[in-house]
């Protein structure tokens, strides 16, 4: 993915506001990690010996991860391998994800009510699959804000492994659910890192960046972010956001 040339004006109000998971709404202190590490060397049937040291999971989708992880293996990809894998990531992940150092990020419970109290348009653009969203999400009692019906205005990664499809997949759904075109242009996506930043902009969307993540602010912006924060609470993101 091509750096993309930003940041550019916006105009709020948005029609929707699609959040990132991992690092926006919460830090799981790595349980994430950790699960996939087991399921990878259950899968393979053999320990990792520090194998995926080097594997940053920062932005990439749960899909992309297995196919890199894989390659640091010298396995080859299949999809039924990846299925098998991401059905034991997400079982460990209820595991792991009850571990010490868990925490919901500042703002993001003030965020979601006000968004919820004024019927605003809002989901989730996140490279998790949706089981494993739904985990994070419910250890810190977040899952409820979210609509999970098929109406639901969400993108995982089981729209791609590339973060733009997802991105892609989460406005059509916006669409489908405002029932109207929605033009990407309407659409804010906020993530945590330069990743969610590329995507958003390759999808055609406009991106806050919020440096809760393993990323600053001058890290976002050097990505094209068109607007950064320090939080979600800080005056920035509540300007764009309409809390």
């Amino acid at each position: 993915m091509s750096p993309q040339p930003g940041p550019r004006a916006m105009t709020p109000p948005f029609a929707a506001l699609l959040l990132d998971i991992d690092g926006t709404l919460l830090r799981a202190s790595g349980a994430g990690r950790r699960a996939f590490e087991g399921a990878l060397a259950d899968h393979a049937g053999v320990p990792l010996d520090g194998a995926l040291a080097t594997l940053r999971f920062d932005g990439m989708t749960d899909r992309g991860i297995v196919r890199e992880a894989l390659a640091l293996l010298g396995r080859p990809w299949a999809e039924a391998a990846c299925d098998d894998i991401l059905a034991r990531y997400v079982a460990r992940l209820d595991v792991e994800i009850q571990g010490p150092g868990y925490r919901v990020l500042p703002g993001v419970v003030a965020l979601l009510e006000a968004l919820r109290a004024r019927g605003a348009a809002f989901g989730l653009c996140t490279g998790n699959v949706v089981d494993g969203a739904r985990v994070k999400l419910r250890r810190g009692d977040l899952e409820r804000y979210f609509d999970w019906s098929p109406r639901g205005m969400h993108g995982f990664a089981e729209d791609g492994e590339e973060r733009a499809r997802v991105v892609a997949a989460a406005v059509r759904r916006v669409s489908a659910a405002l029932g109207r075109a929605v033009e990407p242009a309407e659409v804010l996506i906020v993530g945590d890192t330069p990743r969610d930043v590329l995507a958003a902009h390759e999808a055609g969307c406009p991106a806050l960046g919020v440096a809760t993540g393993n990323f600053d602010e001058a890290a976002l912006a050097a990505a094209g972010a068109d607007a950064v924060a320090p939080t979600l609470d800080a005056p920035a993101a509540r300007a764009l956001l309409g809390t």
